[in-house]
C-alpha cells in the first residue's frame, strides 16, 4: 500500500529523461554553471540587528549534494547542528536540528522555520513538515538563521530558539533554462530542470523546474526512496506593488532508519541499525523488515505577496498562503490485534470480516491454524529467536507450533492530513521624530488549520511470504481531527540616536486548538494556548573602530501547546501550560575588506518545558500505544553559551573560515523529586542531543574555471539518555568539493560546470541524531557527482 501516485510523477520522470544523458555526474546547482569560480559570495553575511544571525553562503553550498535536503546547509553556521540518517538527508523520522539548546527532532519542537517567511505549520513527524518538503535544493538562495532571538515578526508557534528562513532563489531577469544530473553512492540518482522567462515585459519574470530523486539506503541497500518536486515563482511590479508569488508540490516516499538503544549496540556494530532487508515469514523478526518502515508524504504550499512602497517612509506587505499535506508511517507490528470476540472460532481479523472502527482490543494473534482459528504456543516451549529486541516469547516462535501453524501479522499505517490557510499583514513608516530617525512597524498574522489523523491496522495478505496487505483494514483503532486558528499582533520601535539603534517591542500569540474524536468514544477537547504579551529590546552601537558594531538583545519567546498532545486523550491538560523561553544576547560584529568577525555569549531560560516519554524503547515499539500517557511541565532547561565566526579572505582565491561554539545546557527539576525520578530527569544534567562544543574549519580556493574545498567539523559529547547514563562519543567529520566550471559557445549554451563531492571523507563511525533516548548512526563515507548545463 502506498499514497496514490498519479500521472504527475511519471510526467516528472518523462521530462527529466532529457537530462539523463548528461548524468555521468552530478550537479553543482548552487553556483551559475557559467560564471567563473569566485570568492565574491563566499563571505557569511548577518543583519546589522540586536540579535546573533548568520546566512548560508555560496561555499556552504558547495559542500553539499543538490541531491541533498535543504536542512544540511546550515550545519556550518556557529550554534547549529544538523544530524540525518544519511548524506543524503533522505529520511524525515532521522532527521534532528540543534540551535543554542533547543532542538526539532521527533519527540521535540522548538525552533521556528519559515519559507520566504511564510510559517512552515510545524515541524514534527506527525503531520507536520520541514523545508526539505517545499524546497528543491536547487531552488534555494540562502538560508538565514536568526539564533535565540529571532525577529519579532517572525510567524511560528516553536520558535523558542530561533527561527530558520529558507529563501527561494527569484527568477533571473534573463531568459534560461537549466539542465542538471546527479549521481551518488547507495543508488543515489537525480534529474532536474528549470526554465526562467527572463523579463516578460517590463516587469515581469518567473521560473519552472521539476526533479526527480532517488536512492537507497547505506546499511544494506534495501530502502526504495523517492521523491518528485514540482516548484514555480514569479516576480512581477505592478504600479507601487512587487508582487511574489510561489507554488511548490512535493511527494516522497522514505524508508526509515532505526535508532540503537544502548551504546553496547553501537560497540558490537557501528555499520547497522538492525533493519533487515530480508523478508524471512517470521514475524517478530520481520517487524524490522526496512520496507514496512516508511514514510510517504505529500505537500502543495503556495502563496502570493504584495509589497507595496507607498512612499520612500511608508511601505506596507500583505500576503495569503494556503498549505496541503497528506501522508502515512508504517509499522509490521508481529501479531494482528484481537478486535472482535469470534467465540473460539475463525478470527474474523484474519479471514477479512473485520472491518472494525475504534473499541478497545481483547488481546494478540500470533499463530492460527488453516481455518483461522487462534493457536496456542506449546506448553513450556522456550523459544530460541534471539533477534531483535533481545529475543522473542514462545507466542512468536513458529518453532512453538504444530506443523501447518500459519503466522499472522500487521501492516500498521497512521494516516496525516492537515489543511491550513492563513493571511499576513506588515507595515513600516519611518519619520524624523525629535531630531532622530524613528522606524515604526506592527503587523498581524492569522491562521486557519484543521489536521486529520487516522490509525489503520491492515492485515498482512500472507506472512510468510511478504508483506503485501490488505488494502482494507481490519481495525480502524481512532479517528480525529485538530482544528487550530492561531492570531498574532506585534508592534515595535526603533530609533537611532548618533551611534545607537534603540529597539523595543511587544507581541501576543493566541491560539486556540481543540480535540475532536470522530468515533465519540472520548471526550472532545478544547483549549486556549494564547501567551502573555511578550517583550522584546535591544540595542546596536555603531562604534568609532571603522567596521565594528556591538549589540545587546532581549527576547521572550513561547511555543503553544501542540496538538500532538491532545493525540492522548487520557492525559490530564488541566495544569499543562505552555512553553517559554528568555533569550538574552551580548556580542559584537566587525566587517572589513577582508574579515568579517562575530562574537555572541547568550544565556537563556526555558520554561515549562513539556516532556512525555515515546513509545518506543530498547525493548521495541509499543504499537498499541495512543490513549495512555501522561505529559508534564518537567521544569525547563538553562542554557548559556558562546559563539565566534571569522571569516578571513586570505587571497583573492583564497578563503578560510571558522566557526566555534560553546554550550552548556542543563535540565532545571520540576520541583518534586518523585516526578523527576518519574520522568528520568536529574537536576543539572546536560540536554540530550546538544554537543558542548562544535568547531568547524572550511578552506576555499577558486582559479579561473577551477574551484576546491574542504570542511571539518568538531562536534563534541551529547548525552543520549535524560540520566546521562549513555554519553555519545565526540567525532570530526569532513567534507571536500571539486568543481570545474565552463564558460559560454556561442548563441545556444551558456555554460556548464561540473563538481564532485565527498562528504564525511575519512569515513568517520559516529552517533548521529538523538531522540526518545535513542541515537541514530551517523551516514558514512559518500561520494556524489553534479553537471550543470544552461542554455
Amino acid at each position: 500500500m502506498k499514497i496514490h501516485r498519479t500521472s504527475r510523477r511519471d510526467l516528472v520522470v518523462a521530462v527529466s529523461l532529457v537530462s539523463i544523458a548528461m548524468a555521468s555526474a552530478g550537479v553543482s546547482a548552487q553556483q551559475d554553471a557559467g560564471s567563473e569560480a569566485s570568492l565574491e559570495e563566499v563571505f557569511v553575511t548577518a543583519k546589522s540587528v540586536s540579535f546573533g544571525n548568520n546566512t548560508v553562503t555560496d561555499s556552504m553550498k558547495a559542500q553539499q549534494s543538490p541531491i541533498t535536503s535543504v536542512n544540511a546547509l546550515i550545519d556550518n553556521l556557529p550554534g547549529v547542528s544538523i544530524q540525518e540518517g544519511d548524506t543524503y538527508g533522505f529520511d524525515d523520522w532521522s532527521t534532528t536540528i540543534s540551535v543554542r539548546g533547543f532542538q526539532n527532532t521527533l519527540d521535540t519542537q522548538q525552533i521556528g522555520s519559515t519559507i520566504d517567511g511564510m510559517p512552515n505549520g510545524n515541524s514534527n513527524y506527525g503531520g507536520g513538515a520541514k523545508a526539505n518538503r517545499y524546497i528543491d535544493s536547487a531552488n534555494i538562495e540562502t538560508v538565514s538563521v536568526s539564533q535565540g532571538t529571532a525577529d519579532i515578526a517572525s510567524r511560528s508557534l516553536e520558535a523558542l530558539g530561533g527561527t530558520i528562513d529558507y529563501v527561494t532563489s527569484d527568477p533571473t531577469e534573463e531568459s534560461r533554462f537549466r539542465a542538471q544530473g546527479s549521481v551518488g553512492e547507495f543508488d543515489a540518482r537525480r534529474y532536474y530542470l528549470r526554465y526562467d522567462t527572463g523579463m516578460l515585459g517590463e516587469s515581469t519574470r518567473a521560473w519552472v523546474s521539476v526533479s526527480q530523486q532517488e536512492a537507497s539506503d547505506w546499511v544494506n541497500g534495501a530502502a526504495e526512496n523517492e521523491r518528485d518536486h514540482i516548484a514555480a515563482k514569479l516576480v512581477s511590479q505592478v504600479g507601487i506593488a512587487e508582487i511574489k508569488a510561489y507554488i511548490s508540490y512535493d511527494d516522497t516516499h522514505e524508508d526509515n532508519y532505526q535508532r540503537l538503544f544502548s551504546p553496547e549496540e553501537f560497540v558490537a556494530n557501528a555499520e547497522s541499525d538492525r533493519l533487515t532487508e530480508t523478508w524471512t515469514g517470521i514475524p517478530y523478526q520481520d517487524q524490522v523488515y526496512r520496507r514496512g518502515w516508511s514514510t510517504l508524504r505529500e505537500n502543495l504550499l503556495g502563496y502570493v505577496t504584495a509589497d507595496l512602497a507607498f512612499t520612500e517612509t511608508l511601505n506596507l506587505k500583505v500576503g495569503a498562503y494556503y498549505h496541503d499535506n497528506e501522508g502515512r508511517g508504517d509499522w509490521l507490528p508481529p501479531y494482528l490485534v484481537n478486535v472482535v470476540d469470534d467465540m473460539g472460532g475463525p478470527e474474523s481479523e484474519f479471514t477479512g470480516n473485520a472491518g472494525t472502527n475504534g473499541g478497545p482490543f481483547l488481546g494478540q494473534i500470533f499463530f492460527v491454524d488453516a481455518n483461522g482459528a487462534t493457536l496456542s504456543p506449546a506448553d513450556g516451549c522456550v523459544s530460541s529467536i534471539t533477534f531483535p529486541y533481545g529475543g522473542a516469547g514462545p507466542q512468536y516462535d513458529p518453532a512453538c507450533y504444530a506443523d501447518g501453524a500459519i503466522p499472522v501479522g500487521s501492516f500498521r499505517n497512521t494516516n496525516y492530513e492537515k489543511e491550513r490557510a492563513g493571511l499576513m499583514v506588515d507595515g513600516d513608516w519611518t519619520a524624523d521624530l525629535a531630531g532622530f530617525t524613528n522606524t515604526l512597524r506592527g503587523g498581524i498574522w492569522y491562521e486557519d488549520q484543521t489536521r486529520d489523523e487516522t490509525r489503520t491496522w491492515h492485515k498482512i495478505t500472507d506472512s510468510r511470504v511478504e508483506f503485501a496487505a490488505d488494502p482494507e483494514p481490519y481495525w480502524t483503532q481512532y479517528n480525529r481531527s485538530y482544528p487550530q486558528e492561531v492570531f498574532k499582533w506585534y508592534v515595535e520601535d526603533t530609533v537611532d540616536i548618533g551611534a545607537f539603534s534603540l529597539t523595543a517591542g511587544v507581541k501576543q500569540f493566541l491560539v486556540d486548538v481543540a480535540r475532536e474524536d470522530n468515533f465519540q468514544e472520548t471526550t472532545d477537547v478544547s483549549i486556549d494556548s494564547d501567551s502573555d504579551v511578550l517583550l522584546s529590546a535591544g540595542v546596536v552601537w555603531q562604534t568609532p573602530i571603522d567596521g565594528l558594531e556591538v549589540f545587546a538583545g532581549y527576547s521572550e519567546n513561547f511555543k503553544a501547546v501542540s496538538d500532538n498532545i491532545l493525540e492522548r486523550p487520557d492525559s490530564d491538560l488541566s495544569v499543562l501550560e505552555p512553553e517559554t523561553a528568555e533569550n538574552q544576547e551580548l556580542g559584537l560584529r566587525y566587517r572589513g575588506d577582508r574579515l568579517f568577525l562575530t562574537a555572541t555569549y547568550y544565556q537563556i531560560d526555558f520554561s515549562n518545558r513539556i516532556i512525555f516519554l515515546g513509545a518506543e524503547s530498547v525493548a521495541g515499539p509499543n504499537y498499541l500505544i495512543g490513549d495512555t500517557g501522561t505529559y508534564f511541565n518537567a521544569g525547563g532547561i538553562d542554557s548559556t553559551g558562546f559563539e565566534v565566526t571569522a571569516d578571513l579572505r586570505l587571497t583573492d582565491s583564497l578563503s578560510l573560515y571558522s566557526a566555534y561554539s560553546l554550550s552548556d545546557s542543563t535540565y532545571i527539576g520540576t520541583g518534586d523529586p518523585l516526578v523527576d525520578a518519574g520522568l528520568g530527569v536529574v537536576p543539572g544534567n546536560d540536554v540530550t542531543g546538544i554537543p558542548d562544543q562544535q568547531l568547524v574549519m572550511s578552506l576555499d580556493w577558486s582559479w579561473e574555471r577551477f574551484s576546491a574545498g574542504i570542511s571539518a567539523k568538531y562536534t563534541g559529547e551529547r548525552p543520549v539518555r535524560l540520566d546521562n547514563s549513555w554519553i555519545a562519543d565526540s567525532y570530526t567529520t569532513a567534507d571536500a568539493y571539486l568543481t570545474v566550471t565552463g564558460g559560454s559557445r556561442g548563441d545556444f549554451l551558456q555554460g556548464w560546470n561540473i563538481s564532485l563531492l565527498v562528504n564525511n571523507a575519512f569515513d568517520e563511525d559516529y552517533l548521529g541524531g538523538i531522540s526518545g533516548q535513542g541515537a541514530w548512526i551517523g551516514a558514512p563515507r559518500t561520494v556524489s557527482a553534479s553537471f550543470t548545463v544552461d542554455f
